[in-house]
């Protein structure tokens, strides 16, 4: 019970005071300071906050996966002890960076931001070189054939439309 405290507590400050909080919460708010442009209609102003709490949906839920079932943290450094492969993870192999750069997009439309926009063009290539030359280098050296069997079934951007599901 300590070590799933323990887990989410670094999982939970990770998401607000690392990357997550960073590129969701302090930069927009940097840059916009959450104001919505007055002349933007109220149905425009509700679709893009529809928007962003649906987009987080796959970041909360990676969170409770990772330290639930993969009993470890989302941090890179303190890793997961089993490969996720569940939830959203059946459909694509990234869903908590999808998540992400889908609020950045809906950000960047509700607030009519361009630097916005520069953000999640940014942040899309650093994720991608991320995921690239760290993350499944790394998810490879830890759980070899299980995590090239997932790799092998599951893309890593776009989803699958029926979930993956490894064979027992």
């Amino acid at each position: 019970m300590a070590s799933l405290r323990k887990s989410s507590t670094v999982s939970v400050a990770f998401t607000l005071f690392g990357g997550p909080g960073i590129l969701l919460l302090f930069y927009p708010w940097w840059i916009t300071h959450f104001r919505v442009p007055s002349t933007e209609p109220t149905w425009e102003r509700a679709v893009g906050l529809v928007s962003i709490a649906i987009a987080l949906i796959p970041l909360f839920e990676s969170i409770w996966r990772f330290v639930v079932v993969g009993r470890g943290t989302l941090v890179p450094t303190v890793p997961t002890e089993h490969l996720v492969v569940g939830g959203f993870y059946a459909y694509v192999r990234n869903p908590m960076y999808v998540g992400v750069l889908t609020v950045i997009a809906c950000e960047a439309g509700l607030f009519r931001s361009r630097s916005l926009l520069e953000e999640f063009a940014i942040a899309w290539i650093a994720i991608e070189l991320f995921v690239r030359f760290y993350e499944e280098p790394r998810l490879e050296r830890t759980y070899g054939g299980e995590y090239a069997l997932y790799r092998r079934n599951v893309r890593r951007w776009l989803p699958r439309l029926s979930p993956w599901r490894p064979s027992p």
